[in-house]
């Protein structure tokens, strides 16, 4: 059923009429609401609200609590009128720290209420502590624009400037704005999506809002308003926001004093001594802040002025009208389905109705499942969207359980501000796949050039752009927009430059074959040993039992699509009669272990051992604490096998493995040693394979041939890697984060004892760990003395590199088991431990951190359903580079990254390969260039494929064969060269890098379905195609056709298209239907039509066509000729 449904079974509740009448009798001004628990309120508020006009305002204990309940009403009463005001900093006001995502929430609600809109406004003591800009100022500083109003585009940009708003090429934070031809594009910071406003002449002709990481239209507007950041300059007036709302609004909180209390602590700090020591440059800013918020008793004099309904425990003073509610919240579980079920037959035995709140279907499907599985018969209803906690009400006999409580999982609340951010990582990932002029580019034919940039050469009467590369001896390549295809932006070992090549020295052809033979000797093997394993038979496993459903509902996580997937996979395997072999890759924490966890105990259900190999001592304990953890409900006995162990549990482990007591056996490479004796061994799975010795892969390889094996990996594997080797290994990739994991808090500061301490403290406080990354052996004691006079109480440790391995270890096996409280490390970190009990990281000098290494270390933390904090420590920002302090802001504005920011992994993807390939490749890699590697890796397995392994592939290779047009067969890609106008002319598209990558889009289009949503993109961003820039897009059918006729070139010159046919001339080709075709064309039209042969090359000339809509139509005709 819908959540709105379960409004309306709430409205029938007595209490609900009962408010509203005495809301009426406007003599009656304070309110109490006794006994409302859990996620009561939030409902009971929203079916009040359809029979309130006034405006409601929550004022919750803090920002989480209100986070969660504007959740609770939005889930229930959309998001249309329900509006959250945080506070404008990202964290405590006294580091004055804005943030423009919350910036835009503020400014929203202060122009919805100006409106005059009957609203629910969300909001913290943290907030409604800063003072507001007054009502009479924001109407003076408001645009308002309509469709149809006549207004002069210079009239709109000198207002935007006046307004403080900056020009920009391309809008992707609040505050900017751009002109391009008759379109202006503005982000108010009263929306949480930037505007287009299209102009004809100065009649606004459309107005609609605009996604910033694809820059496209998103929906219609009639009417907008525009506003600037309201606090920039001190001047104008502010008010407190209780002056601001209407008068008769009705203010709702939990404990009036609490909140006086709280916004008088928070006055006190800003201006407290010890914040404005520590800040001695911004000084004069603090004292401003300060000056902008009202302390504890404006707070008790402006409430006062208003009616009240409070919620908590205990009223303040004596209200004049009190409701009680008979509710309770929702029991605590813990996955213990015998007291769930038990809990849920008392209810219904009681008469009473049991909802489920969940998120998605699939959970309340599991519920369903393991109730049948055991055989209880309970029937519940399924409501469609949760509530943060469940409760039961007496009164109304019902009972609103959330599955994330059952399930103990953590459940997250969105607030819109996190898209009013990801503008600034959409720049930051659009600038690395730029070319800059200096760049090293790679030309397929050419080798490795610099990149000089777009240039326009006279061609008779018409300009061409060309891209000018530049090689050794300063020679010069231009590559027409046509052939864009053949250049990429070379991506090698970061920090390495590249040799750049000598032009017709055959070099780089040598090269290029030398990787190819390489290639096809690794991809042979794996081949070969993947064929060989066909033939194997191997155990097959049983369906799933119920003891494997009950596992699965029970992970804390909601499961991912990939992961989902990644499991259904290996248990496919498991089931069908051949041996598995399949590898998991994932980016760590991104729930491989999980994935273990349900193959390990599918194949202990069926009474099959199981051995998981892992690199480290470690890392073995850690599993093993994962695995015990997991599995302590079921009957299935795990233990592991390290140095770390006493000669007399190493033994006693050995005989109850070789009795077969021991289900699962987690160890390091002792697991293959000869002693190891396996009663029946069915599943074994390999962490981290490339970090193995030679000897180990060895020993495994026989081990394997017969047993399933399951291969996890946390080095991402680039996604081309993985479709070239589709047919040589079994590949899961599970690439999405997990859903409900806790964003962390990621906020950057100067190098500042007093934030380290307050750091520490915190972690301390709830007693967990924390990392410290500092990248210089030298100062790491410095900064451990720091801390100790700092903290006395607080135990460091210190590991880093030139240790030697087992001190390491040991170092990181005592963090581990919780004997420190701080690890002072190099980089170390980042090899694959998982400390859940850590939860701060504090990264020193970030600002020499590449993006990727500051999102690998980040993602060591918040693995736990804990808050997680992240500190960046750098300079300050003004003295960096902009890479460097872009790089910064990004990675503080996404707390939690999706894969988005793989992109910018280009140098992990390397890693990845050389894991994947052998570490020689990494050198070809460096020669060549990734992706021009990548191309040769691809058709190095498809000549193979065809050649030498033709049987094995016989079924694909049929399959593909019968769909293919017989001209495409002998034409690997077409050539276009022409002397027509064919580019996107200056004025349509100003910048050179934009046009730059639209030009390399368009080139990799193939079909007339990419061609139009380009051409449709490109209309919602720039304005109508002109002329010349729709020639150019006719390029991709016209170059489709002409592969399909088997032409290699094609020239547009002098008013003729010639068409050159495959070169060797004995080649199948010319007893094809595709020729026969062509000479079919000739036949009917000889006057205009020619062939000629020239040193064996044939060609066909046809005349009088003048442009590229000419060509395609005269192609189309051909193709479309009966042959």
């Amino acid at each position: 059923m819908d959540i709105t449904e379960l409004q309306h079974i709430y409205a029938t509740h007595p209490n609900v009429k009962g408010l509203a009448k005495q809301l009426e009798n406007s003599s009656v001004r304070t309110f109490f609401l006794g006994g409302l628990h859990a996620s009561a309120s939030p409902l009971f508020f929203s079916s009040l609200w359809q029979h309130v006009s006034q405006t409601l305002v929550f004022i919750l204990n803090d920002m989480e609590e209100a986070g969660y309940f504007y959740h609770d009403l939005t889930q229930i009463n959309g998001e249309e009128n329900v509006l959250f005001f945080p506070s404008s900093y990202r964290r405590a006001i006294k580091y004055g720290q804005k943030d423009a995502g919350n910036e835009i929430l503020r400014t929203e609600v202060l122009s919805r209420i100006q409106k005059g809109d009957n609203l629910c406004i969300v909001t913290c003591p943290e907030a409604v502590a800063e003072k507001v800009v007054s009502s009479r100022e924001l109407s003076s500083r408001t645009l308002k624009l309509e469709v149809g109003g006549h207004t002069e585009v210079d009239t709109i940009m000198d207002i935007l400037a006046d307004f403080g708003f900056e020009r920009v090429d391309y809008v992707y934070e609040p505050g900017q704005y751009a002109l391009r031809g008759s379109i202006v594009d503005v982000f108010s910071y009263a929306s949480e999506y930037p505007y287009r406003i299209d102009f004809f002449g100065d009649e606004i002709d459309s107005i609609r809002t605009f996604e910033v990481d694809t820059q496209l239209s998103k929906e219609k507007k009639q009417s907008i308003a525009i506003v600037p950041e309201l606090n920039v300059s001190g001047s104008g007036e502010f008010v407190s926001f209780f002056e601001f709302i209407p008068k008769d609004s009705i203010l709702a909180m939990k404990d009036f004093f609490w909140v006086r209390e709280h916004v008088d602590k928070i006055h006190e700090e800003a201006i407290s001594p010890l914040a404005l020591a520590a800040d001695e440059e911004n000084k004069r800013e603090l004292l401003r802040v300060a000056k902008n918020l009202i302390d504890g008793s404006d707070f008790m004099m402006q409430s006062l002025n208003f009616r009240r309904i409070e919620f908590g425990n205990k009223p303040t003073g004596t209200p004049q009208a009190t409701l009680t509610f008979d509710t309770q919240a929702q029991p605590i579980f813990h996955k213990n389905f015998e007291l769930v079920s038990s809990c849920f037959r008392e209810f219904m035995a009681k008469g009473y109705t049991l909802y489920i709140c969940t998120d998605s279907e699939k959970q309340a499907k599991r519920l369903k499942d393991i109730f049948e599985e055991r055989g209880d018969n309970i029937s519940f209803t399924y409501v469609n969207k949760t509530l943060h906690e469940g409760f039961t009400d007496h009164t109304l006999k019902g009972c609103f359980f959330t599955d994330h409580q059952i399930f103990d999982r953590f459940h997250k609340y969105n607030l819109r501000s996190e898209r009013a951010r990801s503008g600034k990582v959409a720049l930051t990932l659009k600038e690395l796949s730029q070319f800059e002029p200096g760049d090293y580019v790679v030309h397929i034919d050419h080798g490795i050039g610099k990149f000089a940039g777009l240039v326009r050469l006279p061609n008779g009467d018409s300009t061409q752009e060309v891209i000018k590369l530049i090689y050794q001896n300063d020679d010069v390549v231009f590559v027409s927009i046509h052939s864009l295809h053949k250049v990429s932006k070379y991506k090698g070992k970061e920090g390495e430059p590249p040799r750049i090549n000598k032009l017709g020295t055959g070099a780089w052809e040598k090269i290029k074959e030398k990787t190819k033979t390489k290639i096809k000797d690794i991809a042979r093997d794996l081949i070969r040993l993947y064929s060989q394993r066909k033939q194997e038979q191997g155990y097959a496993y049983n369906p799933d039992s119920f003891l494997q459903h009950e596992l699965e509902a029970s992970f804390i996580y909601e499961d991912t699509p990939d992961q989902l997937k990644a499991t259904n996979d290996v248990k496919a395997d498991m089931e069908s009669n051949r041996p598995m072999d399949r590898l998991v890759c994932g980016d760590v924490g991104f729930g491989k272990t999980e994935v273990a966890v349900r193959a390990a105990f599918k194949a202990a259900t069926d009474n099959k051992q199981v051995a998981v190999l892992v690199p480290t001592t470690v890392l073995a304990y850690q599993h093993y604490q994962t695995f015990s953890e997991r599995l302590k409900e079921f009957p299935c006995k795990v233990e592991y096998l390290s140095r770390a162990r006493s000669a007399k549990d190493t033994s006693r482990i050995l005989k109850e493995l070789a009795n077969g007591e021991i289900q699962i056996l987690i160890g390091t490479h002792k697991l293959i040693g000869k002693s190891v004796k396996f009663k029946d061994l069915g599943l074994l799975i390999i962490d981290e394979e490339q970090k193995f010795g030679v000897g180990v892969k060895e020993k495994l390889r026989q081990l394997k041939v017969n047993v399933d094996t399951l291969t996890m990996t946390a080095t991402p594997i680039p996604r081309t890697l993985q479709f070239s080797l589709m047919g040589a290994r079994d590949l899961s990739v599970i690439q999405t984060p997990p859903p409900n994991r806790y964003p962390i808090q990621t906020e950057v500061h100067t190098f500042n004892e007093e934030i380290i301490t307050e750091a520490i403290n915190f972690e301390m406080s709830r007693n967990g760990q924390v990392f410290f990354v500092n990248n210089r052996i030298q100062n790491l004691l410095e900064l451990k003395a720091l801390i100790q006079r700092n903290i006395p109480d607080c135990r460091v440790c210190i590991g880093h590199g030139q240790m030697k391995p087992e001190e390491l270890e040991k170092i990181i096996y005592d963090f581990v088991n919780y004997d420190y409280d701080v690890l002072l490390a190099t980089t170390i970190i980042e090899s694959g431990i998982d400390i859940p009990n850590a939860n701060t990281i504090i990264i020193n000098a970030a600002q020499n951190f590449g993006l990727s290494d500051l999102h690998q270390m980040r993602g060591r933390v918040g693995r736990s359903n804990r808050k997680a904090f992240c500190y960046l420590l750098a300079p300050p920002l003004t003295s960096l580079t902009p890479e460097a302090k872009r790089r910064l802001q990004a990675i503080e504005n996404f707390s939690d990254l999706g894969s988005g920011i793989h992109i910018a992994m280009q140098d992990l993807d390397i890693r990845g390969a050389g894991n994947m390939l052998g570490a020689e490749q990494s050198g070809f890699i460096a020669d060549l260039g990734y992706e021009t590697y990548q191309k040769i890796l691809a058709e190095a397995v498809k000549e193979l494929k065809e050649d030498e392994f033709s049987e094995l592939y016989q079924e694909e290779l049929q399959a593909a064969g019968e769909e293919k047009i017989s001209g495409e067969d002998f034409v690997s890609e077409c050539q276009v060269e022409s002397d027509l106008e064919l580019l996107f002319p200056n004025e349509y598209i100003p910048s050179s890098s934009e046009r730059m990558l639209l030009y390399r889009e368009l080139d990799g289009l193939e079909l007339d379905k990419d061609l139009i949503d380009f051409k449709s993109r490109l209309e919602d961003r720039f304005g109508k195609v002109p002329p010349e820039g729709q020639e150019l897009l006719r390029i991709v059918p016209l170059r489709r056709l002409a592969k399909r006729l088997g032409a290699e070139k094609i020239f547009l010159k002098a008013g003729r298209m010639t068409l050159f046919f495959v070169s060797n001339p004995d080649s199948p080709y010319y007893q094809s239907a595709a020729f026969g075709k062509v000479i079919g064309y000739m036949g009917r039209n000889p006057r205009y039509c020619n062939l000629r042969e020239q040193n064996g090359k044939r060609s066909m000339v046809v005349k009088n066509v003048e442009s590229v809509e000419m060509a395609v139509g005269i192609l189309q005709e051909i193709v479309s000729m009966e042959g």
